[in-house]
């Protein structure tokens, strides 16, 4: 499989799966999305939903998305297995599993959705934060790539500073964040950005621990149609801790239209060593 020209959006690259034969697909891990193990996980998880979008059985619009780290993505070619278990008059269930030499790192599930119009009321409610425009693009980068693959406005809880290596009271991070270079906000778009929180350990203990992600899920609560409406324009991300033991801790992600809309919450499960 070739590797994509630099005229392509660095997303779009990384989905750009081919078909292999029924039911599966296959994509190429490069540089560009590298992370401090394989590639950043949320472009792991982008890939699975494409696999389930390009499939011809797909019906429906994402709806719930939960991917399973089994091991790093190395450089190079992988294939992912995307098969419809079920499909009823409202949902289509799926099962993924990404594959590299024979070997499976990453399993997934996913649900599309047939969307109608019901009554509608939001519960949850938008953080009052200084519109993205208000708000300096960060230019400290992490030493790894992916980050780069993002523009990122920080309001509260930046980039770790580990020079101050004090225990912090909470491990919250708000910001404004959307593709770099800016690029029109679709499902697998979505699904890759509720993955841009670096570990909350980091953040709660102020200082590098080895940490890594088992299992993250995102629900999508905003159709087609309101993720073409937000175009390019930067999404609000909130993140925090929930509790850190025994080796594990989980983290929380809300994902905001810049009109005041969820968009997306995810959960996820973190590995860490001490």
């Amino acid at each position: 499989m070739k590797s994509n020209t630099t005229a392509v959006h660095p997303l779009d690259a990384a989905l750009a799966l081919e078909p292999r034969g029924e039911h599966r697909w296959q994509g190429l891990a490069g540089p560009d999305w590298a992370n401090m193990v394989g590639p950043f996980g949320g472009i792991t998880a982008a890939q699975l939903l494409q696999a389930c979008c390009l499939h011809p059985e797909r019906q429906g619009q994402a709806l719930a998305l939960t991917v399973n780290f089994a091991a790093g993505v190395a450089e190079g070619e992988f294939e992912v297995e995307a098969r419809p278990m079920r499909t009823t008059r409202s949902t289509q269930h799926w099962t993924m599993v990404l594959r590299q030499q024979g070997q499976v790192c990453t399993t997934g599930s996913a649900v599309f959705a047939t969307r109608r119009q019901t009554w509608s009321a939001p519960e949850l409610r938008m953080p009052a934060v200084p519109p993205a425009e208000a708000v300096a693009p960060e230019r400290r980068m992490p030493p790894v790539n992916w980050p780069s693959r993002y523009e990122f406005r920080f309001v509260e809880g930046g980039w770790p500073d580990y020079r101050d290596a004090s225990e912090q009271p909470d491990s919250r991070t708000v910001l404004w964040v959307r593709d770099e270079p800016p690029r029109a906000l679709d499902a697998p778009a979505l699904a890759a950005i509720a993955d841009v929180f670096y570990p909350r350990i980091f953040r709660r203990r102020g200082r590098f621990t080895p940490a890594g992600t088992i299992s993250l899920t995102t629900y999508f609560h905003a159709d087609e149609a309101a993720l073409a409406k937000q175009g390019s324009r930067p999404l609000l991300a909130v993140a925090t801790g929930r509790r850190f033991t025994l080796g594990f801790f989980d983290q929380s992600a809300e994902l905001w239209s810049d009109d005041g809309h969820l968009l997306a919450s995810s959960h996820q499960v973190v590995y860490f060593k001490d």
